[in-house]
């Protein structure tokens, strides 16, 4: 069973009933959802094998990328700090669990839902899926070169390395950036989606990659820090205002409320921000 589980392989129809084909090869037998397709007895199939959530052999004709051997970006579904981190990797009946033995050791770190991890599968002694994290060279072998005629330019893409010498991602054009702490205000996690901009360039063709925005010589620091807090969140807006308590302010941002109002009257004025329904978030003037 374990050399099947996580493969792609070919197998034989040998029965079925109103809601499954029973798929057999080498002797193990996995329930294909017959609103996958019509086949008859006897016919080879390939598909995909896996232990589904109720523990139960199943196949699909609808292969997945990620398998063994095979790295994609899923996104992340659910956090269990007790476990790990689940993703979905196109099944309908199963989310695949990757370790928090694989994950930041700062739980502050770690993927939220909708973040996305690349990862392969492996299979365990006990025939349970796990997604690993792809490694360096995986990123490596899919990198463009950057050149000078990124300089300044807008990128965005995924956190996959979190190190103390700062952060990496893969942008959306397949080329690597490296963060230095220095051009971000908070770290972000393995698996965030973030924007910036290339400030240089690397011997290795890695670029250098600033999380702060062109405005922040222009504006205060703390009305930056908020700025580039908003930028990096879901649809670039906070449930914070004016209004909030100093506790949750300083919790946050570390920064007194007095501050924190005179950083938001800043970019009011600026027209970067708009407050409304207790939200304050970016306007179109910010992009």
């Amino acid at each position: 069973m374990n050399d099947l589980i996580a493969s792609v392989f070919t197998g034989i129809i040998t029965d079925e009933n109103e809601q499954y084909y029973f798929v057999q090869k080498s002797g193990q037998t996995f329930r294909l959802k017959k609103e996958e397709g019509n086949h008859v007895l006897g016919e080879a199939v390939e598909g995909f094998g896996y232990l589904n959530q109720k523990q139960e052999a199943a196949f699909t004709t609808q292969i997945p990328k990620i398998r063994k051997g095979h790295y994609a970006f899923a996104p992340v579904t659910e956090v269990r700090r007790d476990l790990g981190v689940f993703v979905d990797i196109g099944l309908s009946d199963k989310d695949i669990a990757v370790s928090l033995d694989e994950l930041p050791t700062m739980h502050n770190l770690w993927p939220k839902k909708e973040d996305r991890l690349m990862i392969a599968l492996r299979v365990d002694k006990k025939d349970r899926i796990w997604g690993t994290l792809a490694e360096d060279h995986h990123f490596q072998s899919l990198k463009k070169m950057a050149n000078e005629e990124m300089q300044n330019k807008d990128i965005s893409g995924v956190v996959y390395r979190l190190k103390i010498a700062g952060s990496y991602i893969l942008t959306d054009d397949y080329h690597i950036g490296f963060i230095h702490p220095s051009e971000r205000y908070t770290e972000p996690r393995l698996g965030q989606r973030v924007s910036g901009r290339v400030i240089g360039m690397r011997p290795d063709g890695i670029a250098n990659v600033s999380l702060k925005p062109r405005a922040y010589e222009a504006i205060p620091e703390d009305a930056a820090m908020v700025y580039a807090y908003l930028k990096q969140r879901p649809n670039q807006e906070m449930a914070y205002t004016i209004k909030s308590s100093p506790e949750e302010i300083e919790r946050l941002f570390g920064i007194s409320k007095a501050r924190f109002k005179r950083a938001l009257g800043n970019l009011l004025k600026q027209r970067l921000i708009v407050q409304e329904n207790g939200v304050t978030k970016l306007t179109k003037n910010s992009n």
